[in-house]
């Protein structure tokens, strides 16, 4: 079920991208104190993307992560990101380990390969949520009612219609 939550977010990312020109996924948005949706969107993909790298040593720093400007100013480039990253989601959970730099010093985490995923889901929505108050601007694109809203809420709401 976590597999297709994420990519079932991912195609909602990649459907809000084909409908927006490079240009607008370039441009600074003020409501987003002057990124762009294409920097969140490089976020979201590059972290998947760090995990994914990271798979095999079961150390992951999402920090060292590669910050490719191209996955930030072409939407097919992004998707073609996406595409990969869904195809390559379904592994053998696994110990891992999480290193990060916090206030210049060293924290080690113990996490396993369920849980980042869990927690890149739950960051997508985060960023997918702040991608949604640039796009509303805009009423000539199309997004689902549910996009950057967390899987809890959405099943929250669904238990107050009944």
């Amino acid at each position: 079920m976590l597999i297709l939550s994420i990519k079932n977010s991912l195609n909602e990312l990649g459907d809000l991208l084909n409908q927006i020109s490079n240009s607008e996924y370039s441009k600074q948005c003020a409501a987003l104190s002057n990124s762009t949706i294409g920097e969140h969107s490089r976020h979201i993909i590059e972290m998947f993307q760090c995990l994914q790298k990271n798979y095999d040593s079961a150390i992951v720093n999402y920090d060292k992560r590669e910050r490719n400007i191209l996955i930030q100013t072409d939407t097919n480039f992004a998707i073609s990101q996406i595409r990969i990253i869904q195809n390559s989601l379904e592994r053998e959970n696994k110990k891992m380990e999480l290193q990060q730099i916090v206030d210049g010093e060293e924290i080690i985490v113990e996490s396993n390969y369920l849980r980042e995923l869990l927690y890149n889901l739950e960051h997508c929505i985060h960023h997918q949520a702040l991608i949604k108050v640039a796009v509303l601007q805009n009423t000539a694109i199309l997004v689902g009612e549910n996009f950057g809203v967390a899987r809890s809420t959405i099943e929250y709401r669904r238990q107050c219609v009944q």
